[in-house]
Formats: C-alpha cells, structure tokens, sequence
C-alpha cells in the first residue's frame, strides 16, 4: 500500500491573511526607522511613506494577477520560473530567502535591545532565545503561528493608533509641506520602503489557505491600503509633536513621542509595544522564509531534504530548522539602517523581476487562467506592472554606494551559486 506524502494543511481564511500581511508590514520600519526617515524628508516625511506606498502598491497588484495563476509557497521562485527559466528562478529564489534571514536577524537584534533597556539582559543570547522560541511556534503548527500574530498585531496596531491619537491636539504645528530638498523624499522613500516589506510574503501562504485565488490577492491589496494610512497619520502625528529634528536624534521615535505628549510613562508603555511589533515581524519573516525555502526545494532546485514535512504537525520542519540555524548566524550584522537599506537592494531586485515577469507571462502563457488580472491594459500588455518596474528601479538608484556593494556581492554569490546546481527546465 502507497503511504501518502504528507501536504501542508489549508487552514487561513481571508481575515487571518489580511491580519498576517499588517502584522508582517508594521514592525521594525516604522518603530525605528520613522526618524531617520524625518532626518532626510523633514516634516513632509508623509510623503516619502506615500510615494513608497505607491511603489509597493503597483508591485503589489502584480503579485495578486501572478499568485491568483499560481497560488504556490514558492511564490516568486515559480513565477520567474514560469517567466525566464529555472536559473533566473534560482537566484531570485535566494535573494528572497537571504533577505528574509538577514531582516529576520536583524530584527530579532532590535527586539533584543529594547529587552535589554528593559530588562538588563544580554542582547545576542536574548536574540537566539527569540528565533529559538519561534521555530518552536512555527513547528507545532501554522494556525497557531498566524494566531499569536493575530495577538502581537492587534498590539502594533493599538501602539500606532495610539500615536495617532495623541497627536491630534498638535495638528498644524508644523508646515507638512516643507521639503528640505526633494532628493530627500526620495532618498527617505527608499529608506521606508523597507517598512512596507512583507505584503508579498502573504502569497508564500498560498497552498495553507482556503480558497487562495480569491483570499490572496484581497489580503495583498488590503493590507497595504490600512498600512499605508496608519503610516501617513502616525508619520504627521509624529513630527507635529516632536518635529523633524528631534525625531531624526531618535533611536526610539514613537516612544519618545509618546513621552514628551503624555509623560514619561508612556516610554515604558510604548517601549513594550514595540517590543511586540518587533517580534511579530521577526515571527512573519520566518514564516515567509521557511515557505519559499520548501516550495524551492520541493521544486527539486534545493536539496530534497528542505522540502520535508512533518506527517503529525504538517508543517515544514527541516526548512524551519534551516531558517532559524543560519537567523543566528547572521545575527552579528548589525546597524539597522544598512541591513534595511541592504534588504531593500535585494528586494527591489526581486519587485522589478516579478513586474516584467508578469508582462512576459501575458504573452508566454496567455491562456492561462487569471482569477484576478491587473487592470488598465494596452492589448496584452500591462502597464501598472510596467510602472511598478520602473518605480523599483527609481528608488534602487537613491540607494547608497555602500549599500550597492554590499547587495553586490549577495547577488553575484546568487549567481555563482545557481551555476554550480541543478535545475529543472
């Protein structure tokens, strides 16, 4: 008798999804990197968030026609597949993974410095401890992952909202229009657009929900239209209570916006706040990396082993256990705004292959079926995926030459890598 390969278990419906994809995008970007961004664009920083929003927008209504064609775990790596072949699909499928590790370890640093400024605890060990506890999580099961995220996102949200709020009495203290230079905004764009990161790794939940053609890409566009309005008002509530150059001094800019409005409490209060927010990103970016990471192997690109499943929890444990090892390894990164700025080269790099690899796929595979397809077309041709290609790359040239070198060698160690493995074409 035939014993049948465990599958991963559909169990998310819409709600959840769209609870996944805010709790992925708040996070990191937006608790820490709100004053350096303020330091660049001034008080008019809102607008660095809106022109990153479009950005992530435009890429976003890509992923929604490609993951409605094929609702995959392996996401990206399967529509360059599809799109360029199996060695393009190889190294993009790497970057998403690398970039998942290096913001996960990033991340977990960042939780682990607030920790310590509250607790007096080291901050590497405290690090390890966080990524050890999630790939417990994620191993029993991901219902109950996407629950605590649920639990942390409502958290996030409630801190956010909380800035907001505070703020109100404030509004009109300072000029929203007034741009330092307009380099600024586009420079503190890029900056941000990291906070936007994490919408795509809703698609990597594809073959763990009901009904995905549908639930997908409605969770993908809703999630960043709630984000984007709570970044834009956070963002004014901000600099009209702090301003611009206080913010841009500020190693924890909400919380010190929270004190100087309601006391110094309020540090304590949203100090732990964003200790939630960081951990709930560092749990959905390893829920997004152990997915590709198995839809990769289970492709046959990546060795066989990382493509196992657990047959009682049904979840994918040795692409779990590869996640969390090389998590820690990279925990030695450090800065926050590198590393950021480093996860932003790969991803505009994997934002503008998925653009033209959906306008190649309306002429490659025509017929097939689209649940969802991108609006506003030139015949064939799509021409929002079109801008979003040529927006990724307006914002990948604002990046630093540091960053460039950096990002640099990760790709052309991608490409090296692809040329010595196998690949199905």
């Amino acid at each position: 008798m035939k014993v049948q390969k465990p599958t991963l278990k559909r169990e998310l419906g819409l709600f959840e999804l769209i609870l996944s994809g805010i709790g992925t995008i708040l996070g990191a970007g937006i608790y820490v990197l709100l004053g350096k961004a303020a330091g660049l664009a001034g008080d008019a920083v809102w607008l660095s968030f809106l022109f990153a929003s479009v950005v992530a927008a435009l890429t976003g209504i890509s992923y929604m026609e490609l993951t409605s064609m094929y609702p995959k775990a392996s996401a990206e790596y399967i529509y360059v597949k599809k799109a360029f072949g199996s060695r393009s699909a190889f190294v993009i499928g790497l970057l998403v993974i690398l970039g998942l590790i290096i913001a996960n370890s990033t991340v977990a640093l960042g939780f682990a410095g607030y920790f310590s400024v509250l607790f007096n605890t080291p901050i590497i060990p405290t690090a390890i401890v966080l990524i050890m506890i999630f790939s417990l999580v994620l191993f029993i099961g991901v219902k109950q992952s996407v629950q605590i995220v649920v639990f942390m996102t409502i958290i996030e949200v409630g801190g956010l909202l909380l800035t907001i709020f505070i703020g109100l009495p404030y509004i009109g203290s300072v000029n929203y229009f007034e741009i330092r230079n307009i380099s600024g905004i586009f420079e503190a764009s890029t900056l941000v657009f990291f906070a936007f990161l994490g919408f795509e790794d809703i698609v990597k939940l594809s073959q763990e929900t009901k009904d995905p053609e549908k639930n997908i890409p409605k969770a993908l566009i809703l999630s960043i239209m709630i984000t984007v309005v709570l970044y834009i008002l956070v963002a004014i509530s901000a600099v009209s209570i702090l301003g611009y150059e206080a913010l841009s001094t500020s190693s924890a800019p909400l919380a010190d916006v929270a004190s100087v409005a309601l006391g110094s409490d309020m540090f304590l209060v949203m100090s732990i706040v964003a200790l939630f927010s960081t951990a709930n990103t560092s749990l959905l970016m390893m829920l997004g990396g152990s997915r590709i990471l198995y839809g990769i192997a289970e492709s046959g690109s990546l060795p066989h082993v990382f493509s196992r499943i657990h047959p009682k929890r049904q979840t994918p444990w040795a692409a779990i256990l590869a996640i969390t090892l090389f998590s820690i390894l990279f925990l030695f990164i450090g800065d926050i705004t590198v590393v950021a700025n480093i996860s932003n080269f790969m991803i505009f790099i994997i934002f503008f292959v998925v653009n033209i690899s959906l306008i190649r796929l309306r002429y490659r595979e025509p017929d097939v079926k689209r649940p969802f397809k991108s609006p506003i077309n030139i015949g064939r041709f799509a021409v929002l995926p079109a801008l979003g290609a040529i927006s990724t790359v307006f914002l990948f040239s604002h990046l630093s030459i540091e960053v460039m070198i950096y990002g640099s060698i990760l790709l052309i160690a991608g490409v090296i890598i692809s040329l010595f493995s196998n690949h199905n074409t």
